[in-house]
């Protein structure tokens, strides 16, 4: 497969190792070192892809290095062959499809190494022969976020299609804290933290006897999540309450000199399920909120 001339078609898909399904690949082989037992020349692969398909991917001058990686095939059907390309700094895992009586059919160039070094990438092809890309993030708080890209081949159209898209979404790497410009002047009104993500904010409430609250936590790696913002009313020195007509939440703040702890009845909708808004906030020693003018 590394001389100058062509080779058959079947040939070609013969020199590739069957993939058994489902089977992962992931970004970490465009870097990986590969035997040169698996090396391809450009002119076998040139002479059973289109110049349109190619030069899609590879300019003219460039000397793309190919390596075999495996095939699968479809029982009295298509063909995939998958191979790993690399032109300077451009790396991906090239995809080739064949019909069943080893026809070029098309080509999709995927798994490219993302400029975003918290991004890792995986390619699979799962028993039913769709491709997804999948993209996963680690998030600053020490959660994950998952986006992926399912493609399929269209035997008819010759073509492959993306069939659905999960996007990556962006997820916050800082608290936005909608209260934050209420003054902060009384003896507990302050911020209160455990972690970067697990906020209690307390700000002066509309009259001495009330506090204005926002509550947001993140815990078990962002699986459980609970937010909520409104007034509680004191009900002694060091205790206010949260309670409000036709609402089954009930949750109290536990002041202390250094800190408050939370404690609830019954505040489900407020948060995701089997997890509670219970917890112990230290005092953050400098709030962010002056007074007004």
């Amino acid at each position: 497969m590394t001389g100058e001339q062509p080779v058959p078609a079947a040939d070609f898909i013969a020199f590739f190792t069957p993939f058994s399904l489902p089977h992962t690949i992931a970004d970490t082989l465009l870097k990986n070192k590969v035997g040169d037992s698996l090396r391809i020349s450009a002119p076998v692969i040139r002479a059973l892809v289109p110049d349109s398909i190619y030069e899609k991917e590879f300019a003219k001058k460039s000397k793309p290095v190919f390596y075999a990686l495996g095939k699968v095939e479809v029982p009295d059907a298509e063909k995939y062959v998958f191979i790993r390309a690399t032109a300077g700094e451009k790396r991906m895992i090239w995809i080739l499809a064949f019909d069943q009586k080893n026809n070029f059919r098309t080509a999709i160039a995927l798994l490219k190494p993302s400029s975003r070094s918290s991004i890792q990438q995986s390619l699979v092809m799962d028993r039913k022969y769709l491709l997804s890309q999948i993209q996963l993030r680690k998030n600053a708080d020490g959660s994950s976020s998952e986006g992926k890209e399912v493609f399929v081949l269209n035997e008819a159209a010759g073509r492959f299609m993306l069939i659905m898209t999960e996007a990556l979404e962006d997820k916050p790497t800082e608290l936005i804290n909608p209260i934050d410009t209420i003054p902060a002047l009384r003896k507990y009104s302050a911020d209160y933290a455990n972690g970067k993500m697990n906020l209690v904010s307390i700000r002066d409430g509309r009259k001495p006897d009330r506090i204005t609250f926002f509550i947001h936590f993140e815990k078990r790696e962002g699986n459980c999540i609970g937010e909520l913002k409104g007034e509680a009313i004191w009900k002694s020195p060091t205790r206010a309450e949260y309670r409000q007509a036709g609402d089954p939440c009930v949750l109290q703040f536990h002041f202390t000199s250094s800190g408050v702890r939370l404690q609830e009845q019954n505040c489900g909708s407020r948060r995701n399920t089997g997890c509670l808004f219970d917890g112990s906030y230290v005092r953050k020693k400098s709030p962010r909120v002056k007074k007004k003018g």
